[in-house]
């Protein structure tokens, strides 16, 4: 059977593929994985962490928060782009919006890290890391291959507590070291950095055959080309030229293009050439 929910343009590095149904997307995670999608509840994951948080239509101020406090407002769940529609404002302003909640607004760096699990036991860790530019609250770009091993205790007991059983690759998301949300699939955008022998072992581990956990990532810009962006022939020549590959992104909102390259520089010059912005 194949992986379930590969957009076409990312279909040729979903090889060899798996003997059973495996997810790629959080709709078919949430489908495939009855036992373990519990975690795609944010409000669990963020009061189980003892962050402040209540479902909209609790008053923030009835939580012991301030007024003029900031918090973030965000979807219970949302399994069609999970941080669609998170937003900050002030406590007091807080909507009673159905399916939404609140949560105590973190500081720090947006990191994300994809685990490989066997039977509940994280055996590799690909750790990744957000810029502090955003745009909606999304990181403009994102630096694989970084060092967060000072996390990974946090992590493998996380996963330890929430998917007794599973096996397959899960990822979480952390702002300052607290969690905001989790997937039963990994962040398939970066998968193009995690080596040859990454989806051999990930096939391996799911179909319970042998395996060998991949190499360490070695590193890479993921540069999310947000708004209007100049996609033309001559500037995907140039993004050619200089290493980065351009794809185009019909399917994120708000998003024209990502950048995939090896080089901070290169990357960095591609995307001002095509927004006229500077990172």
């Amino acid at each position: 059977m194949p992986f379930v929910g590969v957009l076409p343009e990312r279909a040729h590095l979903f090889r060899p593929e798996p003997r059973r149904e495996v997810a790629v997307s959080d709709s078919a995670a949430w489908r495939l994985n009855p036992e373990h999608r519990h975690v795609y509840d944010k409000l669990r994951l963020a009061l189980e962490a003892g962050l402040t948080a209540a479902p909209c239509g609790v008053a923030p101020m009835d939580c012991g928060v301030a007024p003029e406090d900031t918090v973030f407002v965000k979807p219970i769940t949302n399994l069609a782009g999970m941080g669609l529609d998170a937003r900050a404002m002030a406590a007091e302003e807080v909507p009673a919006e159905p399916g939404s909640f609140w949560c105590q607004n973190l500081e720090g760096a947006h990191t994300s890290t994809d685990c490989l699990v066997e039977d509940g036991e994280v055996r590799w860790f690909a750790h990744t890391r957000g810029s502090d530019e955003k745009d909606a609250a999304r990181p403009i770009y994102w630096e694989i291959g970084v060092d967060l091993s000072e996390r990974e205790p946090w992590i493998a007991e996380w996963v330890h507590r929430n998917l007794a059983g599973y096996s397959g690759i899960c990822n979480i998301e952390l702002i300052g070291g607290q969690p905001i949300e989790a997937h039963l699939r990994g962040s398939n955008g970066f998968f193009d950095f995690y080596g040859p022998d990454f989806i051999p072992a990930w096939v391996a581990l799911c179909d319970g055959e042998p395996w060998t956990p991949p190499r360490p990532v070695t590193g890479g810009f993921i540069i999310s080309v947000f708004g209007d962006a100049d996609l033309s022939e001559t500037n995907r020549k140039a993004a050619a030229d200089a290493g980065v590959d351009l794809q185009p992104d019909p399917s994120t909102p708000g998003r024209a293009a990502i950048l995939r390259t090896r080089s901070r520089d290169a990357g960095f010059s591609i995307y001002h050439r095509l927004t006229g912005k500077r990172l």
